[in-house]
């Protein structure tokens, strides 16, 4: 048998986790001195409701070498095999926590480096699961996990610079000027990093630009996994974007998978962010 582990910050909490049969490595968070475990119990709303009433950004710390090497006892304590899912070696440290751990297991335990967060690693999850159910070898959802991976595309239209300020991520005078001309920048997730792709003057051309980016990724692949997401206590911006963008998604599907954003990402994009994530035609 092959299992799943992924860690919180592909925003999937233990609810779904069960639901889906994969474990779920919880992030830790602390604002001040209250320390929480990220989908555990830190749901997303009560995450964005702290995120807005604190001056401070909250703190995360990476999932240590230990906590992988618990999990990965646990999971093939059976003779199982174990695919672990991870958020990218570019944001974070835990994939080399998981690769040092996973060394203890002569090949029982595979980390794959997600190259990506948020929704970006759900469909990935997602699509290893698929690949399981299908009846493919370990060695074969690997492989398959590897390659296709690159073709995930996450676009990301920000409401408000304030958080990536707060953050470090921008200057002041970059964030002030963004408020004033009501700028909404987009960005994305390109291998394993978080880019600026565009911006755009006020929310309408926000959303279409970021139905633009999406065509120019070469377009959604709807065989595969996709989803999106939204930040903050409201999804009344999503369900914009989605209204904005219905010829893109009414000939195609008729049920669009719809999240919440955590904290991984949710920290620094804070609340008013919509977000695309699929695999791209080839």
């Amino acid at each position: 048998m092959i299992k799943v582990l992924i860690d919180s910050s592909s925003d999937l909490d233990q609810e779904e986790a069960d639901k889906l049969g994969v474990t779920l490595l919880p992030i830790q968070v602390r604002f001040g001195n209250d320390e929480y475990l990220d989908g555990v119990n830190l749901s997303h709303k009560r995450f964005f409701e702290l995120l807005i009433e604190n001056d401070d950004l909250p703190k995360t710390s990476q999932i240590n070498e230990f906590r992988y090497e618990e999990a990965f006892e646990k999971m093939t304590q059976n003779g199982d095999d174990v695919i672990a899912i991870i958020l990218s070696s570019k944001l974070s440290g835990s994939y080399n926590c998981a690769v040092s751990a996973a060394k203890k297991f002569n090949g029982k335990v595979r980390v794959i480096d997600s190259l990506n967060a948020c929704i970006g690693e759900r469909i990935l999850c997602q699509y290893a699961l698929n690949l399981i159910k299908d009846g493919l070898s370990l060695d074969e959802v690997v492989s398959k996990l590897e390659e296709n991976k690159k073709k995930i595309k996450l676009l990301a239209l920000l409401d408000t610079l304030k958080y990536l300020k707060r953050g470090g991520r921008i200057s002041a005078v970059v964030a002030l000027t963004g408020e004033v001309f009501n700028i909404k920048p987009v960005v994305s997730v390109e291998n394993g990093e978080v880019k600026l792709v565009g911006k755009a003057v006020g929310s309408r051309k926000g959303n279409n630009l970021l139905m633009k980016l999406v065509e120019n990724c070469g377009g959604i692949n709807f065989s595969m996994p996709f989803a999106v997401a939204y930040s903050g206590l409201s999804d009344q911006l999503l369900q914009k974007y989605l209204e904005d963008s219905r010829t893109i998604w009414e000939k195609n599907t008729d049920n669009i998978p719809q999240y919440m954003i955590g904290s991984t990402i949710g920290t620094h994009v804070g609340p008013g962010a919509i977000a695309v994530c699929f695999f791209a035609n080839d």
